[in-house]
């Protein structure tokens, strides 16, 4: 009975706790010169649909039994040396920091995207997806970063505690439409702040920055859906090309990407939190592929996977899915442990995460033999 109380206690500190941020999330600043903005909220060109709370109650009945998270924290492997205190590599490199947060460094400048380094990813500090294991470098480890991107405004991918530590160690902040006033709240300098719509690009030292077309939504509190654009953006530098896709389901942007900036060398996609439950606006791993070949990208790394419980599928399948497809596809994959460093030209890795589970990954799509490492 203690217990049962202790829990109803938590959960109704929880709400309350969302209720006053949602509070402060209240105020929509209208943007009618975008186009993707109508009758006061932003929209995605395709129509999506989201789950009932039925819906999604019967999806995690169905998937009941799935091991979520690891059976151990999973290995950080030390930044290089070179990444965290030489001078920024010119040639297209990137650090897998956890999640979606990765740092980037091309032309002798460092960007980092979607930087959530902190335990949760959640309006409160004491409930909500947790980590598997710490980022591979907290916020007192980065070395000095040009320029912090962001693909729009949910917790997992822009983290209030995070920011107001990079205020003032980040030289300019890029985002979309609407975030910017959040981070200028907690804050960031506005002169430091850009806000990009679709299809806007800006010239940041040798680089071109590029907001492009994403489907998913936004929102921080319960009032305050879609008030802020979502995007993926590319980052154009004088002899190689990124993408990263933020958060997004398959839409028939990708293939105009392509078409404008591609070919990419390197490409940074969205790969789990999938579910039957929101089919447009998270993609299954063979639209992950799907849209790495549709912008036209050489190597893919996927991200937004084993780091936070988000889903309902097991917390490896999304790596090992991928990593089935890119073979049976021919589409060079890199899967690099956090805190390691890759580029466009790495071999693919072992691997890793299965030295964390006994049993095999059971889906339907997957014909693998953990002794060959396939």
């Amino acid at each position: 009975m203690a217990s049962a109380l202790v829990v109803i206690v938590v959960l109704c500190l929880g709400l309350f706790a969302w209720r006053v941020m949602a509070q402060r999330q209240r105020i929509v600043r209208p943007h009618p010169q975008s186009p993707a903005w109508h009758n006061g909220r932003f929209r995605n060109v395709a129509n999506t649909r989201a789950a009932s709370l039925g819906e999604v109650r019967k999806a995690f009945r169905a998937h009941r039994g799935q091991r979520r998270k690891p059976q151990s924290p999973l290995p950080l492997v030390t930044v290089r040396q070179d990444v965290l205190s030489g001078p920024p590599s010119q040639a297209l490199q990137v650090t897998w920091l956890g999640h979606s947060s990765v740092l980037i460094e091309i032309d002798g400048l460092r960007l980092l995207t979607d930087p959530v380094l902190g335990a949760r990813a959640s309006p409160v500090p004491f409930a909500g997806p947790k980590r598997f294991t710490p980022p591979a470098l907290t916020v007192a480890q980065l070395p000095p970063i040009d320029a912090v991107i962001l693909s729009h405004d949910h917790y997992d991918h822009l983290d209030r505690d995070t920011i107001r530590a990079l205020a003032d160690r980040v030289g300019h902040f890029y985002t979309t439409l609407g975030v910017g006033q959040r981070l200028i709240a907690w804050g960031v300098d506005a002169k430091r702040v850009t806000e990009l719509d679709w299809w806007q690009e800006t010239r940041f030292g040798p680089l071109t920055l590029a907001a492009t077309p994403a489907q998913h939504f936004s929102g921080r509190g319960l009032r305050d859906g879609n008030s802020t654009l979502w995007a993926s953006w590319v980052v154009l530098g004088t002899h190689e090309r990124l993408f990263f896709s933020g958060d997004t389901g398959m839409h028939e942007g990708f293939a105009q990407i392509g078409e404008r900036y591609g070919p990419f060398d390197l490409t940074l996609i969205e790969c789990g939190a999938y579910s039957e439950t929101w089919p447009n606006v998270h993609m299954q791993p063979e639209q992950s592929i799907a849209a790495h070949r549709l912008v036209c990208g050489k190597t893919m790394m996927p991200v937004h996977w084993g780091t936070f419980d988000l889903a309902f599928h097991r917390w490896d399948e999304p790596a090992e899915r991928i990593r089935a497809l890119a073979a049976e596809q021919g589409v060079h994959l890199v899967q690099p442990r956090p805190g390691e460093t890759v580029g466009p030209d790495t071999a693919l890795q072992s691997p890793w995460w299965r030295a964390f589970e006994a049993e095999a990954v059971e889906h339907p799509s997957l014909n693998l033999s953990r002794e060959t490492g396939a």
